[in-house]
This record gives C-alpha cells, sequence and structure tokens, in this order.
C-alpha cells in the first residue's frame, strides 16, 4: 500500500508515517512519475486535510494519468475503470482509494 500525502504548507504539522508528500502544486507534473513508482502497489491512498478537495482531486487525476498510460501500453485496448456503491475506484490490478475525513480525521483517531 501507498499513502500519498496531497497537502502544501500545512503537511508541516505533522503526517502519516511512510506516506509520501506531493504538495498539490507540483501533482500535474508529478502524477506520471506517481504512476510509474507505484504500479506494483495493490492500493493507493490519497489525502489532504479533510479529503474533499485536494485528495479527491489527486486521486482523479493519478486514476485518469493511470488509464492513459494503461491504454497506451495496451496498444488502444482501452482499459476501464469501475467505480463501487461505496466509492473505491478500481482499475486493473490496483486500488485507488481516499482516506475518508483525511489527516484530521486520521489524527483525531
Amino acid at each position: 500500500m501507498a499513502i500519498i500525502d496531497v497537502r502544501d504548507s500545512d503537511h508541516i504539522g505533522g503526517h502519516i508515517r511512510g506516506s509520501a508528500h506531493v504538495p498539490s502544486s507540483q501533482l500535474d507534473y508529478k502524477v506520471p512519475e506517481l504512476v510509474r513508482t507505484l504500479k506494483d502497489k495493490e492500493v493507493v491512498v490519497f489525502h489532504c486535510a479533510l479529503s474533499q478537495q485536494r485528495g479527491p482531486s489527486a486521486a482523479l487525476r493519478y486514476m485518469r494519468e493511470r488509464k492513459r498510460l494503461l491504454a497506451m501500453t495496451a496498444k488502444g485496448a482501452v482499459r476501464e475503470d469501475s467505480e463501487d456503491s461505496n466509492g473505491k475506484v478500481e482499475s486493473p490490478g490496483q486500488k485507488v482509494l481516499v482516506l475518508e475525513g483525511g489527516f484530521v480525521k486520521w489524527q483525531e483517531k
């Protein structure tokens, strides 16, 4: 499992041990690198402070880029991601999740 923290300056206040910090301002050019780096992870969890904007947005960008790269490597065979009733999104071989309540709720627990 990989945990991606997309907070900005609020990252200084603490973080989940083992998480990778990718400031939301750098996400656009870091997403392709993340897709390559995390390709063998079964689960990738994104979060920000509350997981209301930056975390979900980052997860969506990641899934779109991953889908694009999978389609390119499949030589035209586009694979579809699917979303279940709990909001979990699965792409072939990998689940992409958003931490409910974000870092704030995680820290409270």
